[in-house]
C-alpha cells in the first residue's frame, strides 16, 4: 500500500492532467508488452504491435533498448517520466535529454541494486548526453510504432475520465474527487491509501498532488519513486478494447472524415467547448478547428452560442444519436447494445 499524507494546503493543490502523458503511457505500454496482463483490453493491441515490430526493425530495436531500462515490475528510473504540461511528447523528451548528470547517476545506481545497468548507458563519470539522446530516440521511435496509431482513442478514454473527475469536483469538491478513486485507492482523511505493490509513505508537505489518468496503466496506480520530486499518481482509466473502439472510429471517419469526426467527438464529450479548447485538445490550428466546427454546425450536429468573449459549442441530439449508432463511446454516453 502507498499511503499519501495530505495537509490542508495539499487539498487546495490537487490537480488532474487534462491530456494523456505520452511518456507515462509509453512506460505502461512497454510493461504491457512484456506481460499477458489485460488479455481482453490489450490483446488486440499487443498482437498488432508485435506484427508491426516484425516489419519495422528500427522500432523493434528501440523497444529492445527500452526493455533493458523499463522492467515489467520493480523500479523504473524517474528521469524517464519528467513532468509535461499539455501532453506534448517532444517537450517531455526535451526535458529527459536535459536530465542532470548527478540525478542520472543516482537513479542508475538505484536501478543497479535490482538488475544490471544496460551496457549502452555510459557510466556516471562520463558525459551522459549520448545515453540520454539514445533513450530519447528509442522513446520517440517506440511511440510512433505502437502508441501513435491508437493515440486518438487513448486521448478520448483519458478525456472521458477527466470529465468524470471534473464533475466530481464540481458536485462535491476535492473529497469527492479522492473518494472517486475507489476501488484502487481509499480516501481516509488525511490519508489516501493506494493499492500498490510495496509499502510506502508519501508526505505531500504542501506540494499537492497531480493525478495522471492513463490508458495503459493496469489495475493499480503507479507513482514516482523519489519522494522529493513533485508528487504524481498515475491511475488506470476505464477501457474499451482498442479493436472495438477503432472500428467505431473508422465508421465515423468514413462518414465525416478523420479531422471532422475527431472534432465532433471532442465537442460531444463536454457540456460546452470553445474553439480554442478543441484546437488545443486535437492539436489543430485554430482556423482549422473553426472551419470544421462551422461545417458541423451547418449540418445540424453542433450548435454555438456566445458567452462573453467566447463562443461555446455543444453537440446536438442528432450528433449524439449518430455517435451512439457508430458504437463510439465517450464521457458518459455509452454505445448502443449490439
Amino acid at each position: 500500500m502507498l499511503r499519501i499524507h495530505f495537509g490542508w494546503r495539499d487539498l487546495e493543490n490537487v490537480r488532474i492532467a487534462q491530456q494523456p502523458d505520452p511518456l507515462w503511457e509509453l512506460m505502461c505500454a512497454v510493461c504491457r508488452l512484456q506481460t499477458r496482463q489485460g488479455l481482453v483490453e490489450f490483446g488486440h493491441w499487443r498482437r498488432e504491435t508485435v506484427q508491426r515490430l516484425s516489419r519495422d526493425r528500427r522500432a523493434a530495436h528501440a523497444l529492445g533498448t527500452l526493455r533493458t531500462i523499463i522492467p515489467a515490475s520493480g523500479y523504473i528510473p524517474d528521469f524517464l517520466t519528467p513532468p509535461v504540461a499539455g501532453g506534448c511528447l517532444e517537450a517531455g523528451l526535451e526535458q529527459l535529454r536535459a536530465t542532470p548528470r548527478d540525478r542520472l547517476a543516482a537513479e542508475l545506481t538505484r536501478f543497479a541494486r535490482t538488475r544490471p545497468v544496460p551496457s549502452w548507458i555510459r557510466g556516471p563519470h562520463e558525459p551522459a548526453v549520448s545515453s540520454l539522446k539514445l533513450m530519447s530516440d528509442a522513446l520517440q521511435a517506440s511511440f510512433r510504432a505502437f502508441l501513435e496509431p491508437y493515440w486518438r482513442h487513448v486521448r478520448s478514454a483519458v478525456g472521458d475520465d477527466v470529465s468524470v473527475r471534473t464533475r466530481a469536483v464540481l458536485d462535491g469538491g476535492t473529497a469527492a474527487l479522492l473518494e472517486g478513486l475507489h476501488p484502487f485507492a481509499r480516501w481516509n482523511p488525511p490519508y489516501l491509501d493506494v493499492d500498490y505493490p510495496v509499502d510506502r509513505e508519501l508526505r505531500l508537505e504542501g506540494r499537492g498532488l497531480t493525478l495522471v489518468p492513463s490508458y495503459f496503466c493496469w489495475l493499480r496506480p503507479t507513482a514516482l519513486a523519489d519522494p522529493a520530486l513533485d508528487p504524481v499518481l498515475v491511475y488506470p482509466v476505464r477501457k474499451q478494447p482498442l479493436d472495438i473502439a477503432r472500428a467505431g472510429e473508422e465508421r465515423l471517419d468514413r462518414l465525416l472524415g478523420r479531422t471532422r469526426s475527431a472534432v465532433l467527438v471532442d465537442v460531444a464529450g463536454h457540456p460546452t467547448r470553445t474553439t480554442t479548447e478543441v484546437a488545443r485538445a486535437l492539436e489543430l490550428a485554430p482556423a482549422s478547428a473553426s472551419y470544421q466546427i462551422g461545417v458541423l454546425r451547418g449540418a445540424g450536429l453542433i450548435v454555438s452560442r456566445r458567452d462573453g468573449k467566447h463562443v461555446e459549442h455543444t453537440a446536438t441530439s442528432l450528433a449524439l444519436n449518430l455517435l451512439a449508432g457508430t458504437g463510439t463511446t465517450f464521457r458518459g454516453v455509452p454505445s448502443r447494445p449490439r
